[in-house]
This record gives C-alpha cells, structure tokens and sequence, in this order.
C-alpha cells in the first residue's frame, strides 16, 4: 500500500475520533489529553502527507515512462520467440502450442476470426543463426522493412498500414486556405474558399494465398532446420507478389489496384517521353516536383527503373571526352535510384520503351499506403499430400494500395532503350 494512502486512512480515523470527543461538553482529562494528542498526530501526518505524495509522484512518472516503452520491449522480445515449427507441428498431428508461440495466437485470435493458425507478420522475418544453431533475431525496423528488406515497395517509401478489421480512409485536402492582397485602403481582402477533403479508402476486399507444401522429413528435423524453411518460403513467395501488386496489380480478379496500373484513378501525374531515354527526362521530372512543392530537390525522390534502362543508360556515353553516361548523370543526381523488374512491366513496343516511377515523402507523409489486415491466416491442407506423408500449408493475407498525395508521385512513359525500326 502507498503510504500516502496509508496516512490519508489515518487522518481519517483521527477525525472520526476528534468528532466524538468534540461532542462531548464536559470532557474529562483523559479526554482532554487524548485530543491534544490526536491534534498533534494530526497535524504531524499533514506534512508526512504532502512528503509522501511528491516522493510517490516522482515514482509514478518513473513507473509511467517505464511502462510506456517496456510494452513494446516485450512484445518485440515475445515475437523473437514465435516458432513457426511449432504451428507446422501443430496443424500437422496437433500439437499443442506452448511459450511464446501460444501466447501470440491467443491474442491474435481474441482480435480478429481465423479459420487455421494466426501467424504475425513480424514472424516472417528472416533471422540469423550463430554456429552453435541458436536462433538470434535480427533487430525489429518499422513492419514493411522488417518483412521484406528487400521489397522495391519500401524503398519507394510506401508505409505499411496495420489495421485490425474493417475500412480505413485518409482524408486529403483538395482546397483550402486562400491569400490575397487588399487592393485598396478600405477594401477587403481575398475571399475565403470552402475546405474540402477527398477520401482515399482502403478495403479489405483482395486476399493473397500463399501454398507451401512440407514433407515428412522436413517435418521430422528438429530445431531451426524447418523453421527457416518456412521463413524463407513463405518471405520470398509473398514479398514477390507482394510487390508487384502494389505497382502493377490490375484491380481485377482479386487484385489491388496498383500504383502504376491504376494511374489515372489515383490521378497520378504522366510526364510522356517518348525518345531516347537520358537524365534529361528525369530531371524533368524533378523539376516539376520541386515546382510542385512536393519536393525540396531531387536528393529526397526515389526513383524505380527496369534493369534493361540500367543497360541502355549505362551504354549511353554522354561526354566521350570523361567517359561519362548517362547512368552516372542519373545516379549523381538521384541517389535514390532503384532496379527491379517486378514493379514495372517489361520493355514494349518499337521503338522498344519502358516505364520510370518517382516518389517522393512530402510532410511525413509516405506516397503510398499498403495496408494489411490483421495477421497471416495458417490453414491445414492434410489431405493433398497425405499418400506422401506431407502437409499442406495455406496462408492467407488481406492487402489493399491506395495513394493520398497523388501529387508525390509522377509516372515516366515512351523511355526508349533502343532505336525504332
């Protein structure tokens, strides 16, 4: 018991007693003294009192500040022991969970329905293992780095948006303060214009399965064999997908609707090329970001590319005298420049050309949301590969894109890598 609150109850006793012998007119010198004696412990406990509460105050905020982040630390440290071998072992003869593992799928389950085994999405992250075998999990990062390190997504600054159930949406402002001069010496100033926001939602309406199939032997090795098996499968599958559907998922059959596919729905900017792709055509397009306000240079854009423009650029002698390209022009002025041939289509057309995306954080604000609901739904297959002595996995993944800003993004067509015909 705090002893501020142990005096308080005291204080309290005192003053019941005072009252009774106050009420006595004729008191005798016990009485006397006894109320000399409870005035004296009672103006003594007033100063213990306010003693007490500036000691247990500055406890509290110790306490407070200690609690504030331990929730976290614990957390992080429980899902370092997440065994996605013992949800394999499980749904394969039932084993029961136990430790850390179980209770994470508790409370996985007490917040949102699965039909097999929540898995978090923290637990697909790929761990190191020191020679002695014992796993050592790398350090937590924010969720979309933790997953896939590698994923073109992250490094075009999308953010990964948790939710637990339901829509969210991000209200943007389309119109809002206006400035004007006042004309004259009694006249007024420019007119106000109504605020006005536009709602960017994000649904959970598009699910990615994942299959993985494990054999009996995978199942029968023991420690971080199978644990890593899984891991790595389950990474590299769903970071591919992933990834290509937040730039290129076609809205149809179960897809997002992805940045690049769905450019004129997000109203994204298209800054049409059409000739020899060179650092003349980005900078363009740095520019009408800084013009825009979106972007204070070209150090804070990112910039995706195919490998076949990394080629032609690279080939491209810009100044013969130096040796420069085209390439080292572009990776001067834009550090952030990254390759993939998942985020973009392949090169088309004659003359053959491809596609560039730039993105920049304007304000906090990540260019892209990718939301994911609750966590990986872990469901038994024991049927299919049951003459094997396998077991089936299915997991399942809720994932919606959406763009808030659209004026963060720009879209680069007709970047031609060869000549026509």
């Amino acid at each position: 018991m705090l002893e501020s609150v142990r005096i308080a109850r005291r204080q309290s006793e005192i003053r019941q007693q005072l009252a009774t012998l106050a009420a006595n007119p004729t008191p005798t010198e016990d009485e006397t003294r006894s109320m000399e004696t409870l005035d004296l412990e009672y103006r003594t406990n007033e100063t213990r009192y306010r003693a007490a509460l500036i000691a247990e105050d500055t406890e509290r905020r110790e306490a407070g500040a200690d609690l504030e982040t331990r929730s976290g630390q614990e957390y992080a440290e429980l899902l370092a022991r997440f065994e996605l071998r013992q949800v394999a072992l499980s749904l394969d003869n039932g084993r029961a969970l136990d430790g850390a593992t179980a209770e994470i799928v508790t409370e996985l389950r007490n917040t949102g329905g699965y039909r097999g085994i929540p898995v978090p999405w923290a637990a697909l992250e790929l761990r190191n293992t020191v020679a002695a075998g014992t796993p050592d999990p790398i350090s937590t990062r924010p969720i979309i780095d933790r997953l896939f390190p590698d994923s073109i997504a992250a490094r075009m600054g999308a953010q990964m948006i948790q939710i637990d159930h339901g829509a969210t949406e991000w209200p943007v402002t389309t119109a809002g303060a206006t400035v004007g001069w006042q004309a004259t010496e009694t006249g007024n100033v420019g007119g106000p214009t109504p605020f006005q926001t536009a709602d960017r939602p994000m649904k959970p309406d598009h699910t990615l399965g994942v299959q993985m199939r494990l054999t009996r032997k995978a199942m029968l090795q023991t420690g971080s064999a199978l644990e890593q098996a899984v891991r790595r499968d389950m990474n590299a599958a769903m970071a591919v997908e992933l990834d290509r559907a937040t730039f290129l998922g076609t809205g149809a059959d179960g897809q997002p609707l992805g940045v690049i596919t769905g450019r004129a729905t997000y109203d994204i900017a298209l800054q049409e090329v059409d000739e020899l792709a060179t650092w003349g055509a980005f900078r363009a397009g740095v520019t009408a970001f800084m013009t825009g306000n979106a972007a204070s240079g070209a150090a804070s854009i990112n910039a995706m590319i195919r490998p076949e423009l990394w080629d032609f650029l690279d080939g491209a002698i810009w100044d013969a005298g130096s040796g420069l390209t085209e390439w080292d022009r572009l990776s001067k002025h834009l550090p952030n420049t990254y390759t993939t041939n998942n985020g973009l289509a392949a090169p088309a057309g004659d003359p053959l050309a491809t596609m560039s995306l730039l993105t920049t954080s304007t304000g906090g604000i990540a260019p892209i949301f990718v939301g994911m609901w609750g966590a990986i739904d872990l469901i038994r297959d024991p049927y299919s590969d049951a003459q094997a002595g396998g077991l089936r996995l299915t997991a399942l993944a809720t994932k919606d894109v959406t763009v808030a800003r659209p004026a963060q993004l720009r879209v680069l067509s007709g970047l031609e890598i060869a000549a026509g015909e």
